[in-house]
This record gives C-alpha cells, sequence and structure tokens, in this order.
C-alpha cells in the first residue's frame, strides 16, 4: 500500500503575523493588562504568516457558536473539494477509484458530516465507505492515515481517501484571555488536506506504508483538547505535552522500529507534526535528531502556523512535492494529540 497522492488547500486570506498582532491586542483591548507580554508570547511561536476562514474584519461580527459554525460547514467544504481534487490529480485517479472516505476535523461538527455533503457536492460513489472521525485533534492526519491503510490492507483493489480540513481562526474565543488562548490565537491557522491512500493492487509511486501504530497514554485526558460551552470550543494546552513527549515518545519510536527491524539512525525522512516551537524542540531533543532533521516541519510552521489535524498532511506534501527522498529511505509520520496520544506511521520512498 502506499501514499498515491496528497494535496493542501489554503483559504485565500492570507494575513502576516505583523498584522494580526495588532488586531487581536485591539479586540482584547483593557481585558490583556500586560500587552508587552501578549507581545512576547506570539513572538515565540514560530508562525510568519497564516490562512484565515473568513477576511479579518468578518471576525469582530461572530457574535455565537452558531454563526461561527456554520461558515465551518460552507468553507469546509470549498477547501475540502478543492484538496481532495488536488490528491486525486496528482494520483491520476478519479472519484470513481475512491472505495472510503475518513474525514476528520475537530474544528466544527456537522450531520450529516462534511464528507457526506462532499459525496453530493462532488458526485462521489454513492457506495462509498464514510468515516467521519471527530475529537482526535493534531493526532487525527496520521491517524486517518492508519486508518486508511487498514482498509486498503483488507481491501488491496481500493483507494482510500483521508480528508482533513480545520478552520482553527473560527474556534477563538473572544473573551477568554488565558495564556493558553492567547497562545493559540497566534499559533493556529486554517487549511485543509487531502490524502489518497492506495492498495497494492493499485499503481503508484507514491512511498509504501509499511506499518503503523497508535499509542495512548492512560489518564493524560486534561493534557490537551477542548472545553466546550454554549460558547464553543475553549482551548486546553497544558505544559505537561512537552513532559510526555520528553518522557515516552523516544521508546515509543525506539519499540515500533524496533518491531520492524530498524533504528531511528535508519530514518532518513522525519514527517512530524507541527505543533510549536516547543513541540518541535522537544520532540528533536527526546529523539536526538540531528541538525535540520526537522526543517520541513519548522518551515510549514513559519508559512501556515499550526493546522492542527491538517498540520503532518501538509509537511508530507512537502516532503512528496519539494523534498522528495532518494529511493529507498525509510521516513517517519507522526503526531500526537488529545487523549493523550501518538499514532507513528512507518514510509519508504
Amino acid at each position: 500500500m502506499t501514499i498515491a497522492g496528497v494535496a493542501s488547500a489554503l483559504p485565500p486570506h492570507k494575513y502576516d503575523q505583523r498584522v494580526l498582532l495588532p488586531a487581536l491586542q485591539r479586540h482584547w483591548g483593557v481585558q490583556v493588562d500586560n500587552p508587552a507580554f501578549m507581545e512576547r508570547l506570539q513572538a515565540r511561536v514560530g508562525v510568519e504568516t497564516r490562512h484565515l476562514a473568513l477576511p479579518l474584519e468578518q471576525y469582530y461580527g461572530l457574535n455565537t457558536w452558531g454563526q461561527a459554525n456554520n461558515h465551518w460547514i460552507e468553507i469546509a467544504q470549498q477547501l475540502g473539494q478543492k484538496a481532495l481534487c488536488g490528491a486525486l490529480s496528482r494520483a491520476g485517479f478519479s472519484t470513481s477509484d475512491l472505495g472510503a472516505i475518513i474525514f476528520t476535523s475537530i474544528t466544527g461538527i456537522a450531520a450529516p458530516s462534511i464528507d457526506a455533503r462532499l459525496i453530493n457536492r462532488m458526485h462521489l460513489p454513492v457506495n462509498i465507505k464514510r468515516v467521519p472521525i471527530f475529537g482526535l485533534g493534531c493526532v487525527a492526519g496520521a491517524a486517518a492515515i492508519s486508518r486508511a491503510a487498514d482498509y486498503v490492507l483488507a481491501y488491496p483493489d481500493q483507494v482510500a481517501a483521508v480528508l482533513s480540513v480545520e478552520l482553527c481562526s473560527l474556534t477563538l474565543q473572544q473573551d477568554d484571555t488565558s495564556i493558553a488562548n492567547i497562545i493559540s490565537s497566534s499559533l493556529f491557522g486554517d487549511g485543509a488536506a487531502a490524502v489518497l491512500v492506495a492498495g497494492a493492487e493499485r499503481e503508484s509511486n507514491g512511498p509504501e506504508i509499511l506499518a503503523t501504530r497508535s499509542v495512548f497514554y492512560p489518564d493524560t485526558e486534561d493534557v490537551m483538547g477542548w472545553d466546550i460551552s454554549e460558547k464553543g470550543f475553549r482551548i486546553v494546552l497544558s505544559r505537561d505535552v512537552r513532559k510526555v513527549i520528553s518522557e515516552h515518545f523516544a521508546s515509543d519510536v525506539d519499540s515500533f522500529l524496533d518491531d520492524q527491524g530498524l533504528s531511528r539512525s535508519e530514518i532518513g525522512a522525519w514527517v512530524l507534526h507541527t505543533g510549536g516551537p516547543a513541540i518541535l524542540e522537544a520532540t528533536a531533543a527526546a529523539l536526538d535528531l540531528p541538525d535540520h532533521a526537522l526543517d520541513v516541519s519548522w518551515d510549514c510552521l513559519c508559512r501556515t502556523g499550526n493546522l492542527s489535524s491538517a498540520s503532518v498532511l501538509l509537511v508530507l506534501e512537502e516532503f512528496i512535492t519539494k523534498k522528495r527522498p532518494a529511493a529507498g529511505t525509510y521516513g517517519l509520520l507522526a503526531a500526537m494529540g488529545p487523549g493523550f496520544c501518538a499514532e507513528l506511521v512507518l514510509l519508504r520512498w
């Protein structure tokens, strides 16, 4: 089974951080009693530009969760269609080739889910198997690839689509001036990405998926996630994320690779989620990675910010389309998210 195609889709509303920071400061005003501290926090996130679902001025008129979620439903369909069409084009497949679609998002809700709406919008096969995922957050892009690999392992003549759409800006809590929300308001961006996973009987020149693994860390529910109320999604972001990475991630990666007869030194492409500077630094330190091993992740973070579940898919796209490793190179695609949990995917180019 292989990654047959991957493509991203970003909203047209692109802003420099130097524009977004003053807008947030004006918005919160006297609620933030130390603007200089806010500036320092936001300067550390490693992001230069972000794409937003809506033009900046429209956010001031979003007074309810329902209004924001209605925008999410409409824009998720637009970006989802663009990303999926892009992945199909790159793979040389058509919509009729799809046997399953796995849709993931943590920034909005809909019933029927976005994947169902795209069946109508894109005339996807009426017998396509649908798997909408909610709740996995940043890890969901990697997890969805793993579940797609499970699917085509059972159906080697089929193709499974993974689609992630995250419109993080529509979750911003306007009255929350906690450090977690201030950081997230400068870190998270909006975008979508689609990946096509082809079974062994389908031709593809993309990287092979050799193995996958899910890891759950018991009693870590408060590390990351949402507090959900009548106002929508309020970020939960603990410093313990770095602690979990430092204490567990290297041993989990080593155990996974060892089961495949490999070691960290044999991985030539690290396809890691762009969680933010603290997460990337903690990951590099835990894995004792060489200099520049995470350059692609850092570059994606700089250009688009953290796109939650879509981030690791953008990093994968960068590797496949612009930084393609030499044939035979092993790669590890990995992300972590609410649970707290990790997902690992072993690739070979």
